[in-house]
């Protein structure tokens, strides 16, 4: 999967092409001048591997080209940003299941995830067919290529993280989330109980934000905290993925701030159980 990131390092190796080019130099030769493994050269120029400032600076410094260290560092900054801005343009050009592979990864790499969803219930905690209505719903608003099957595949396997002893999950869904129907009512009963069935179980802490609650803080966007490596925030068109400590710290006091007016045990089941009977079932 192609990612704006890939494809602005792969711009940034072709102008450190170019400028060893226009210098006259081969490969070689810069590695022998800056006392680099040729393997090194190649990756840079070829967006194989990103290069640090420094990596920058030797660069134009042996292409005879210093005034244009403040370019390439441009090029790099704007390369980080991308990576921070993952559009989902790019990210679903081949279906879900590419982007679904990626959270596997994430999750498996991962002890404690926190997480708030405001509209629809964590994907950790979907049923297969709830999963299924989200996907192809998704597909169609984004007008790409359904890999269904594969993303609920790959959903499913991602649950698995929920019985390692070693991983914690908790959560916090609005209660609005309980009663948007964005599919078939019996769907969304089977998934109600799934999730009252959720809570209480260990390493899971499940907690349910109500309609009155009196908030700190409101919840605007949902977003997902992998230990304190990395949040990740869904918009419409893009997802961000913040690592900077100032980034982990606000969003750390969001969910923190929103947790104090969660409802948990059985208070949570009993708004569950409230959404479930809402349904029509006739």
């Amino acid at each position: 999967m192609t990612t704006d990131y890939q494809t602005a390092r792969e711009a940034l190796g072709a102008r450190l092409r170019e400028l060893r080019v226009e210098a006259g130099l081969e490969g070689k030769d810069v590695a022998i001048k800056l006392g680099w493994q040729p393997s090194k050269v190649s990756r840079l120029q070829n967006g194989k591997q990103t290069p640090t400032r420094e990596d920058l600076s030797a660069w134009v410094r042996a292409a005879g080209r210093p005034d244009l260290e403040a370019e390439v560092h441009g090029l790099l900054a704007g390369m980080e940003m991308k990576q921070r801005h993952r559009s989902w343009r790019r990210q679903l050009a081949g279906g879900h299941r590419g982007r679904q592979e990626i959270a596997v990864r994430q999750t498996e790499a991962t002890k404690m995830i926190r997480g708030l969803e405001v509209s629809r219930i964590p994907g950790l905690f979907q049923t297969p067919e709830y999963a299924r209505v989200i996907f192809d719903s998704n597909a169609e608003f984004r007008g790409i290529t359904p890999t269904t099957d594969a993303a609920v595949e790959a959903r499913m396997r991602r649950q698995e993280a929920l019985y390692d002893p070693e991983k914690t999950f908790r959560f916090l869904v609005c209660e609005a989330a309980l009663y948007h129907r964005s599919c078939p009512v019996e769907v969304m009963a089977e998934q109600l109980d799934r999730l009252y069935n959720l809570v209480g179980q260990r390493r899971i802490e499940l907690g349910i934000l109500p309609f009155g609650a009196q908030l700190r803080r409101t919840a605007p966007h949902a977003f997902w905290i992998y230990d304190r490596r990395l949040v990740i925030v869904e918009t419409i068109s893009e997802e961000l993925w913040l690592t900077g400590e100032d980034d982990l710290q606000l969003y750390e006091r969001a969910w923190e701030w929103l947790a104090e007016s969660a409802e948990y045990g059985a208070p949570a089941r009993r708004l569950i159980g409230r959404a479930r009977a809402s349904l029509d079932l006739t």
